[in-house]
This record gives structure tokens, sequence and C-alpha cells, in this order.
């Protein structure tokens, strides 16, 4: 190495030289005097005992002291680690390091450590030549990849590494894509990562000796993409998304493992101490050496590398992955948000180490092993993730990973495994329509040719939802559970429409409000914050016809199409405006598109909301007051408003889909009431109330049902007959008093899929049994561009799809409609999409 700096015209690095000392490979060439060579004698028996060889030449000089230290760690079955520290290397440095670099295979070092832990000025090209040129020796690499900027990162994720353990903390990945061959990978590292929000299909795809991951203080939070994810990683055995720390005096942390569940533990990683400088005259005039200089250089070495024998000589298969930082180790643009340190108490019957036998089975021995059965640890969650935050998430990872046997610090005992399923059994739907196993889409097709009942029906448990034999959906809802159950990443993209296609360049819409056509499948009508009511094929993403404002039109945030006459829709603006336009009596403008024809009705002041009756004779009409207007399509006039209903404003009226006279109505006061025109709705058919106001109410297909949505994610599904409790879905609260819950049916009557305005998430949820069947994540395709979920609809002619009105935080930014396909993977369906965008979503 010296030699090679002398080359280039490079001083040598001291650190790398302490390294070097560390590791016990260095060969020092000393030139002294004759008469010194007693000295030297004497100082081997009192200094170096057996790690030095004096080699005496012809002429009586020592030529060679060679320090040996490599051997005596193999003699003890230690491994002999060469510590590369790339704090503060520079280009310049590059060249002479990777000579040494490439012939480390032929030496006698066993395993080689990288580590950066500040900033580095070494270019990051130059720092993966140096680490892929250890090659199978590599160790440990443990980066502050911020470093080395995103080609580094994008390099190691498509190539891989060849190290056992990757520390990768404060990375800025967005979404994980390690496609790359991590074959020696054990144990990773991606604390911190404050960007990283999601994964790709397969990034752990390439790593079946994973064992070890963390992930905490990230930004990862949908349980079932996480999942799919781990699913590709067969050895893990440990995992953390938060630091679990017990902090009382009776008991440690929680992160050992007892002798059964002996799992990896990583080195140190700050086991490479500070070492005095040394001198490179010392090294580089070897003419100038004297005895002192020999006398305060070697047993410094050697009583260096006595101290750290311990800490360097664990064994590579077992890696201790309880790793804690020091805060002021964390830039502070990672310190984690208010309110996401946290306490639980634990009840103890044993030490961790005697959580479980070494069949796994529990220990009857540890109950009196150190610890009485009443005895409670108190533990504080730090540095958690928002998946943390998901209800039921600890049962979630054990029943999901059966091979994991700690999480977050904590050891997973059998009696934890078991508790486990049955919470998730209770809260989740692994598959939809209750199916327990997933089945090939080819079989179920065979069936259904040679009309067999299906496999998932051969019990004695009839389901309620799909008895067997009866139901014409039998084999249509085994292909969703089939198709359903191949990804947990659906497709998405945005409706791709803007003014470009009416000649308007700078032309973009802003959707507020979009609804379904009733019976032609592939229409769409959406209305914009301009007062622009726009029909769309959202099928081939084209404009069928454009309406414009013309003036008379603020935000429209009312829409609803007739039935009876499917050209026909009602429009409503928040200024109060309200026309009825025809889409097929209309005529062309200079572009081919065509404007419909248009009746107007009486203003409704403030207005909200509009729905037709099933007859589509009536619509009634709400807004920001207390009253409800009725008018009459036929006529043109409104015939009745009806006054003080509710206590404040109604925000959402609907008409039953079956009933032409019966309505139900959905306020801020709390309350949902059924009316009855037939009775002159002075007093409701009856009153159901939520403990919070009222979002929005919808009835169930057939109008058995009533799904009521509430400030902050309180579902519920109500009897329509009475009102009374049927189902509640129990979704999480934020505690925001401003977070506006939206609810509505898909697949007819069997999901409901829910949605608030200050949450990126929509919720699936089994209308039958109030079980989740899957979380759909939104991310902005820019960092730190958030979305929000403003409206939503089920598609009413294709099973698990649905529409999401879409939202940015940012005030500049523009809402989307964003369609959803929960059948269809979004890595299938990458290049095969025509005209959308996969996810993220093009801006409209």
């Amino acid at each position: 190495y010296i030699e090679s700096c002398r080359r280039h015209g490079v001083a040598p690095r001291t650190g790398f030289l302490s390294a070097l000392f560390k590791s016990g490979i260095l060969v020092l060439l000393l030139r002294v005097a004759r008469n010194m060579f007693g000295i030297m004698l004497n100082s081997s028996k009192l200094f170096f005992s057996d790690l030095f060889e004096a080699v005496v030449g012809k002429e009586g000089i020592i030529s060679v002291v060679r320090y040996s230290a490599a051997d005596v760690k193999k003699s003890r079955h230690e491994l002999c680690v060469l510590e590369i520290l790339l704090d503060h290397v520079k280009d310049v440095d590059f060249h002479p390091l990777l000579e040494v670099t490439t012939r480390i295979g032929d030496s006698e070092i066993e395993a080689v450590d990288v580590l950066n832990e500040s900033s580095c000025a070494l270019n990051g090209e130059y720092a993966l030549v140096l680490i892929r040129s250890i090659d199978q020796k590599l160790r440990i690499v443990d980066l502050q990849d911020l470093s080395f900027g995103k080609d580094f990162l994008r390099d190691v994720s498509q190539r891989g590494l060849q190290c056992q353990v990757l520390n990768l903390r404060s990375s800025h990945f967005r979404k994980l894509n390690l496609v790359g061959e991590f074959l020696r990978l054990h144990t990773l590292n991606l604390d911190y990562s404050t960007m990283l929000s999601s994964f790709r299909e397969d990034c752990f795809s390439s790593m079946p000796n994973l064992m070890c991951l963390s992930m905490c203080e990230t930004r990862i939070s949908n349980l079932w993409t996480t999942i799919a994810a781990l699913s590709k990683l067969p050895s893990l055995v440990e995992l953390r998304f938060q630091n679990w720390i017990c902090c009382n005096d009776v008991g440690s942390s929680g992160s050992s493992v007892g002798d059964d569940q002996t799992g990896p533990s990583q080195p140190s990683n700050a086991s490479h101490l500070e070492m005095p400088p040394i001198s490179l005259n010392l090294l580089i005039d070897l003419d100038v050496m004297t005895e002192q200089a020999i006398r305060n250089l070697l047993p410094f070495s050697m009583n260096q590398n006595f101290q750290n024998a311990n800490e360097d000589s664990s064994d590579d298969s077992e890696v201790d992955f309880s790793i804690h930082l020091e805060n002021d180790q964390l830039d502070s643009s990672h310190s984690a948000p208010p309110g996401w340190n946290r306490e639980i108490n634990l009840p103890s019957e044993a030490t961790s180490a005697a959580l479980s036998n070494q069949n796994g089975e529990e220990s009857s021995e540890g109950a009196i092993s150190g610890h009485v059965a009443d005895v409670s640890f108190k533990y504080i969650s730090e540095h958690a993730s928002p998946i943390c935050f998901e209800q039921h998430y600890r049962e979630f990872m054990i029943a999901s990973i059966p091979q994991l046997r700690v999480l977050d610090n904590l050891p997973i005992r059998n009696i934890d495994r078991d508790m486990a399923n049955l919470t998730f059994f209770k809260h989740f739907e692994r598959l939809p329509y209750r199916r327990s196993d997933k089945e090939s889409v080819v079989s179920i097709l065979q069936k259904r040719e040679i009309r067999a009942i299906p496999s998932s029906f051969r019990t004695q448990k009839q389901m309620p939802m799909d008895p067997v034999g009866k139901s014409q959906h039998s084999y249509a809802r085994s292909l969703c559970a089939a198709k359903m159950g191949s990804s947990a990443w659906p497709y998405m993209h945005s409706l791709s429409i803007s003014g470009n296609d009416l000649g308007d360049e700078n032309g973009s819409f802003r959707p507020r409000q979009f609804e379904y056509h009733p019976t032609n499948s592939s229409l769409m009508v959406f209305g914009t914050l301009d007062g622009e009511v726009v029909v769309v094929n959202h099928e081939k993403q084209k404009i069928v016809s454009y309406i414009p404002s013309f003036g008379t039109m603020n935000s429209v945030l009312g829409l609803c199409w007739l039935k009876h006459f499917p050209s026909r829709l009602i429009a409503g603006s928040d200024n109060g405006s309200l026309k009825l336009y025809d889409i097929q009596h209309f005529p062309s403008t200079s572009n081919g598109l065509r404007t419909a024809s248009s009746v107007t009705f009486d203003e409704f002041d403030q207005l909200t909301s509009v729905h037709v009756n099933s007859t589509d004779e009536l619509f009634l009409a709400s807004g920001y007051s207390k009253n409800v207007a009725l008018y009459d399509i036929n006529s043109g006039r409104r015939l009745q408003v009806f006054t003080d209903m509710h206590q404040e404003h109604i925000n959402v009226v609907k008409f039953s889909n079956r009933s032409p006279s019966i309505f139900a109505t959905s306020s801020f006061d709390q309350d949902i009431k059924m009316w009855d025109l037939r009775q002159k709705p002075i007093r409701p058919c009856y009153t159901a109330t939520s403990s919070k106001g009222n979002v929005m109410v919808c009835f169930s297909p057939d109008d058995h049902y009533l799904l009521a949505s509430a400030v902050d994610n309180e579902v519920k599904q109500l009897l329509a007959a009475d009102g009374s409790l049927h189902l509640d879905f129990q979704i999480p609260a934020t505690g925001s008093s401003q977070n506006y819950t939206r609810s509505y049916y898909l697949n007819g009557k069997d999901y409901i899929i829910s949605g608030s305005c200050d949450e990126h998430v929509v919720r699936v949820c089994c209308a039958q049994t109030g079980r989740r069947l899957r979380d759909i994540s939104l991310e902005g395709k820019a960092s730190g561009s958030s979305m929000f979920v403003q409206s939503l609809r089920g598609d009413p002619f294709r099973p698990f799809n649905m529409s999401i009105l879409a939202a940015y935080t940012r005030p500049s930014s523009k809402s989307e409609i964003v369609k959803v396909n929960l059948l269809a993977s979004s890595e299938c369906n990458k290049e095969s999409s025509s005209g959308g965008s996969s996810f993220p979503f093009n801006s409209m």
C-alpha cells in the first residue's frame, strides 16, 4: 500500500494503516544496528511474547520483523478482519486502495468490513469499485449512502452485493427495488430511511438467506404489500419496524433470544476503536527508526488487538441485530414525529432465554428461573414506522410469517403465535369471499367447463355468501380470489383526460366529483372545480361530451345519472345552479365534440348533493342548510322544500334504489334519518345516531342496508328496515375532526370501500363480517407529495374495480381520478397499459 501511494504521489491514509495493524497482517521491514539485537530480544520476551519473529541475516542485522497476530487469531478460531473506513477518503486515495483490495483474495485476511459513518468525499462510482473488488471476503457494508448519490443506490439495487451484512441507514429509497443478487446477505438494515414508503413486488426475491431485516422509522404503512414482499424471504426470522426498549431495571430490551431461538447476531458496527495516529515517518523512512519508536509502536498494536479480540471474533453466522444508535448519530430530520413514542406493559413469566425449549414448546422451568409470574416489564417504542400503528399490526405479522421468531426485539412464543392466528382470522380476510386457499385460474376454468363444484366449497360448513352449487357467481368469485391472491400490488393508473382533447394546449381539468354510468360500462361523468361537466369513455380515456361552465357553474358537487333515460344526468354546483343535461341531443362543435342540451331548475343555495329516485321522476337536493328540496324532472319545477329536517346542515341525501318514495339524509348533527314521501316527511321513519358528524349515507344495491360514514372513520352498516346496527367496521380513528370519511359498496353488497380526506389509504372490508380484505395506498409521484382520498366509487360492472378521486396536499397540485383494478398486478401491466400511465400518476 505504501509503495502504491508513492507511485501515485499520494500520502497514505492514517486510518487505513491503523486498520492494517488491527487486522494483524502488516509486515514491517526494519533496519536496526547489530548492537540493538539484544535489546530487541529482551523486548520480545517482555512485550512481544510469541507474536513476533526475528530473522537474523548474515550481516547480523534484523532484516524482517513480522507482525503475526493473524496466525494467533487463526489458532484461536478468530476471524482476521480488515476494516476499511471510508470517512474522509478522497478520489485521490482510490487507486492505492484499489491495489490493496484486489489482492485481498490472496492474503491471510478472512473478512473485510467497509464502513462509512460520516460524510465522504469519495465518488460513489469509486466506492462501488472498491467494494466489489473485495468479492467473496466482503462481510459488512455499513454506509450512510446519502454520501454517494442516487447512482450508487441504483447500481447496488440492480447488480447486488456479495456482502453478508448490509447497512444502508438513512437511504433515500422511495420504493425499494433490490432486484440484484444478494445471495450471501443475511442481515439488512434500512433504519431511518424516511423516504421509503413501499416495495416493488420482487424486491426481496434475490435474498434467499436473509434472516434479519430492520426498517425502523421508515414510511412503510401497508400491511398487505409489506407481507407480500416479505413472503419472498424464506429464511427471515427477525424483523423490526420499531424498537421496543425495556425501561425497567429488571430486564433487558427483550432482544436476546433463548437457546432454542438462536438467530444471527450482528457484529458491532462501532467495533473500530479510535486509535492514536501512527507516525507515517516510522513506516516510510525506515532508516531513521529507533528502539523507542519500535517500543512505542508495536506493543500498542499488540495490546489493541488483544483488547478487541472478543469484539472482532464473533462467528459471522451469528449477528446481533439489536443495534442501538445514539441520538447524536442521527440527523435531526430523522427524529420521530410527535406522538410516535409509546409505552406498553408486557407480563413476563420467564426470562427471554427460557421462553421456549429446544423444540419450541413452552418451558415449564422458565416461570421460576428468574422472574415471578406477576412481574410486569415496561417497554417503550422508539423510532416506529407508521405500519406499527395499524390495528392488530403485531398479530398480522406473526400470523402471516410463520417462520418469524423475533418481531421488534420481542421474541415470539407459541402462545403469541396461537393468539395472533385467532386475531387474524377474526379481523382479516386472507382472500376474497372467505376462501382459505388460492386456486389456480386454469383449474377453476376447467371445473366450470365440466360443471364441477369448486373445491373451496367441499366443506360441511356452508358459506352464506355463496351456497354450494346454488350461486351463479360461484366461479366468478373463485376467479376473483385466485386473481387477487396472485398480487398485493393492484394495477393503478390515472384517468389521463386533459384539455388537449378540446384543442386547449394549456387546459387541464380539476375534477371534484364523478359517477359511473348506471348501464353503460364504458362511461363516466366528472364535474370540475371550474364548473365543467365532462363525459368520458374511461376505458379508452377519451372525451365523449364536454359541457363548459359558461360562467354559470362553480364547483360541481352533485352529479347523478338517470336510470331509465341513460343519456340524461343532473348536475349541481355549490352556487346553487341545477341543470338537467341530455348528452344525446346536442349540436356538434368545431372540434367534433358535442355539447349537451340542458334544462335549468330553481337554484338550491350552497348545494352539496343531488340524487334521482328509481323511476327518474323526482330528484332531491341538499346542501349547507337544514333543508331538502324536491324537484319534478318532467316539469322542471321545484315541488317543495322540507325545512328543519336536521339540527345541522345535511351533507348528503339519497333515494333508495328500488322504492321511489323512500330516502335517507345524513347530517353533521350526528343523525341518519329515513324518510317516506308518502307520509309527507314531517317526522322521520326512524333516526340512527353516530358518535360524530355524518358525512354521507347510501343504500346497498338491494336496499337491505344503509352504509353510514361519520367523521374520522366511523363506518357502520345499518338495517334499512329499522336503522338498527348490523355491523361496525371498527376502522381506527386518527383523532382529526377534519378527517371526513366516505364509504360505498363494491361488488354489489359483498364489500365496502372506505377512504378519508386526511389519509392516503382506501380500505376494503367484507360487508357481511366487517373483516379487512385489503388496504390500497396512494403515493404521489414526487418526493413529499402526499395524497388523500377526496371521493371514491366502486365500479358497478367489474368486480374489485373502483375509481378514487385523489388530491395532493400541495395547493398547486391537480386532483386526479385514479382507476384501481385489484385483480390485476401493477408489475404485469406496466408496459401493457395503453393510454394510461402506471402508478405513480401523470397529472391530468
